[in-house]
């Protein structure tokens, strides 16, 4: 059921921190071009709120989040009825702390919609182990930097950490004064996903009803899955008040991940007569945002994942075939092409033109400029004299591997296996230094093709790392599928460690993605994009530690 396109919808707002919370799971570096193409596909999605960073963190986060804010901050869009909208909300959070959200504020500030978002534990635990804080300061604390952060935005969210473990009435406390100093936004956290569902809408009810001029405010959702219940803790929360709830895209995240944004929306949508609520979310677009997601973090969606995993319309038992055959809805709660999954394939080859490709890609969702579609366009050729047909599956797949990759120092030029059940396999390696030019050969031996591969390319680059991920799938159906590679290394010397708003610093996890119809060579260009990312992090490192900082 669609609700009626009116003013007075009520609609909850989608906050998405896929590029902040998100990123923080291990390997899922984004770098600032990647960043901006996601952030612009959650514009076309229709997020609400985009939380693009931790400015804090880095200078190059902050980078990222401004220039994030001075594009898709301000760049007008269509919503999901066809009419004119303003750009999303940009975010970016900060901890409680005045060099915190100068950061976040000097990040979002050329938004049209800037928002800050400040944030301070308030759980027995954390007051005591990390901040070391009592509650009476706690409290004097929020007062002060959501004043602050009052003082330089109109916008401002404040989140006590970890509140599924904290005292309530205490919250009823802390929230009060976060309102009193201008918070317009109260987000109750389930930090490390301890709670469930009867007892968080509970708690959302309890905050909403008990939080002097809690009323007066958007109340938002932010829960984590450690225990699965992601998803249903939010959707009690809307149950019981919450008009925002912040997701990621594949529900990626630290540990077990956040709630999903394509669960809640779905959820939502097919069981509109259950919530009465609705979203501002273009669904077309979810599978769209999802794949791209996947392919720029290097996390695959696995093939059960609710809404956008592979199965997700498929069916293989005989009895549902044949329910299927009879009467769709028999096993299908939603349409595939609900979330933008095409209902036919299409099928370009190696005798179509540039105009129909770029067409195509246009009606895909991608816009690229002349230099990024002769190249894109050059490898299609190349794949269409592999295959029949080439499908939109392998069109995003190209896409993926060949825009908005890191900087290169090596690129794979030639590689030539030897393997079998009585030969040690054995692998021939061409490297090319991208800086000088220069070509480079060496072979290796390994326990398969693939070990065999990685060991030459590790004598030509010389850089000790640990494999601790290699997945690798089929990307369409046929003997002629095009094979998808992620992998993801670590490197046996520190290279360069993660800030978490959470507290607390993580070795890097760097994440390659390759894609060829022969799965050897995709596994090869995998590795390497893993490693020149690697390589990228030690030499802005080795920069740091010259300058002394």
């Amino acid at each position: 059921m669609d609700p009626a396109v009116s003013d007075d919808r009520d609609v909850v707002l989608i906050f998405d921190t896929t590029l902040r919370d998100g990123e923080q799971s291990p390997g899922a570096t984004l770098n600032i071009q990647e960043k901006l193409e996601i952030a612009r596909q959650l514009a076309r999605l229709g997020v609400d709120i985009i939380e693009a960073g931790f400015p804090a963190a880095s200078p190059g986060d902050l980078d990222a989040v401004r220039q994030i804010a001075e594009s898709v901050g301000r760049e007008p869009r269509i919503d999901k009825f066809g009419r004119a909208a303003p750009p999303p909300v940009i975010t970016g959070l900060a901890r409680a702390s005045q060099n915190d959200i100068d950061a976040a504020w000097e990040a979002v500030k050329a938004a049209d919609r800037p928002r800050i978002h400040t944030f301070l534990a308030t759980s027995p635990i954390h007051m005591e182990h990390k901040l070391k804080m009592s509650p009476e300061q706690v409290v004097e604390r929020v007062r002060e930097m959501v004043g602050y952060a009052r003082s330089l935005c109109p916008d401002i969210e404040f989140s006590p950490e970890d509140a599924g473990r904290s005292d309530p009435r205490f919250l009823y406390q802390v929230r009060a004064v976060a309102i009193e100093a201008g918070a317009t936004t109260l987000n109750i956290p389930d930090t490390v996903g301890y709670t469930v569902p009867v007892e968080y809408g509970q708690l959302i009810r309890d905050i909403r009803e008990n939080t002097p001029g809690a009323k007066n405010v958007v109340i938002s959702c932010h829960c984590h899955n450690d225990l699965g219940l992601a998803t249903a803790n939010t959707l009690a929360g809307i149950e019981n008040g919450a008009r925002q709830v912040e997701v990621t895209i594949n529900g990626i995240g630290e540990r077990a991940g956040n709630t999903s944004l394509e669960e809640i929306t779905m959820a939502l949508y097919t069981r509109h007569q259950v919530y009465e609520v609705d979203t501002n979310i273009t669904t077309q677009e979810i599978h769209r945002s999802s794949d791209m997601v996947s392919r720029y973090t290097g996390m695959v969606v696995q093939p059960n994942k609710a809404i956008v995993g592979a199965n997700a319309f498929a069916h293989e038992a005989g009895i549902h075939q044949d329910g299927m055959l009879k009467h769709k809805r028999t096993y299908e709660i939603m349409d595939a092409g609900t979330i933008g999954l095409s209902q036919s394939k299409l099928v370009l080859g190696k005798h179509s033109g540039r105009h129909a490709f770029r067409v195509q890609l246009e009606q895909m969702g991608y816009r690229l400029d002349e230099k990024d579609l002769t190249e894109v366009f050059r490898r299609f050729k190349d794949l269409a004299d592999k295959k029949k047909m080439v499908t939109d599956s392998d069109l995003q797949a190209l896409i993926g591997d060949e825009l908005y990759q890191p900087p290169e120092v090596w690129q794979v030029e030639d590689v030539q296996v030897n393997c079998g059940t009585t030969v040690i396999p054995t692998a021939v390696v061409r490297l090319r230094n991208v800086a000088t030019g220069e070509l480079f050969t060496d072979a290796g031996f390994g326990t398969g093709p693939v070990d065999a591969v990685y060991q030459g390319i590790n004598r030509l680059v010389g850089v000790p790392n640990k494999l601790v991920e290699f997945v690798i799938q089929a990307i369409d159906q046929g003997m002629d599928a095009v094979g998808d590679v992620t992998i993801r290394i670590e490197s046996e010397e520190l290279v360069g460690t993660v800030e978490r708003a959470q507290g607390g610093r993580g070795q890097r996890i760097f994440s390659g993605r390759g894609i060829d119809t022969d799965i050897v060579v995709a596994s090869a260009k995998a590795y390497m994009q893993a490693l020149n990312k690697l390589l990228a992090a030690k030499e802005e490192r080795e920069s740091v530690v010259a300058l002394g900082v």
